[in-house]
């Protein structure tokens, strides 16, 4: 059984998280490395939360008319086999904390200071090949630090006026689930990795309910602008945690 402080972390990361159409994977990694649980079962762990949490968050955005298909598929299209190779690609545990750690740093500086974009006013559209560059380089990113991506992407979609604030937490939702299951088949190709329900079962649980109540608040009125910055100021304490762990060894 995991502690109960783990847990109730957990509870509240999906909430932040979901608000604004994140998984909490980022998160969940350093939390789960903090309370000492092997780094062969960390990034496992951290998907199957992610498809939890964002399944809800998919169906509550495509409900709402926040999802647009034929927007999103070139993003998801070459992102999900390449999450699946970055999945299967083995990295030293020092090696994969920085790398988690340094491109957390720049996604939360980048949520910080760029502003929401309002209505729809001024959005861009992008040819097909460029959608499927983003996608593809940021699903094989995040099958390699075990992820979904969208903490990635939706700053990406954000600098280039992509869409509005609510498309692009649907968008980054479904772009989470797809890579965190392609993600988790490559992991499970790994023949070492071990999974144990009495740990995992209740996680599993508090980011459900967490993943609930975010996902409404953040496919309702709440002001994007005041989650988006809440949810930066999450990520960069995350980064910072865990590049002041593990930049010392590599230096």
């Amino acid at each position: 059984m995991p502690p109960l402080e783990l847990v109730l972390l957990f509870f509240v990361v999906a909430l932040l998280y979901a608000s604004v159409g994140f998984g909490g994977g980022s998160s969940y990694l350093a939390l789960l490395a903090l309370f000492g649980v092997s780094f062969l079962s960390l990034r496992a762990t951290a998907l199957l939360c992610n498809i939890v949490v964002v399944s809800g968050g998919v169906w509550l955005f495509h409900r709402r008319g926040y999802l647009h298909w034929r927007r999103v598929s070139p993003l998801v299209v070459v992102s999900v086999p390449l999450a699946f190779l970055g999945g299967l690609l083995p990295i030293r545990e020092l090696w994969f904390f920085l790398l988690l750690g340094g491109t957390l740093l720049v996604a939360a500086l980048l949520m910080w200071v760029r502003p929401v974009p309002g209505g729809t006013v001024g959005l861009r559209t992008f040819p097909p090949w460029v959608n499927l560059l983003i996608g593809g380089g940021i699903g094989f990113l995040s099958g390699v630090v075990g992820i979904g991506g969208g903490i990635f992407l939706a700053p990406v979609l954000t600098l280039t006026r992509w869409g509005s604030p609510k498309a692009i937490a649907a968008t980054a939702s479904l772009f989470i689930l797809l890579n965190s299951l392609a993600g988790l088949a490559g992991q499970l190709q790994h023949p070492e990795l071990r999974l144990e329900a009495p740990f995992l079962l209740p996680l599993l649980g508090a980011v459900f309910l967490g993943g609930q109540v975010g996902s409404r608040l953040g496919a309702g009125p709440l002001s994007h602008q005041a989650l988006k910055r809440a949810t930066a100021l999450l990520i960069a304490f995350v980064a910072l945690r865990i590049l002041w762990k593990y930049l010392p060894s590599a230096l």
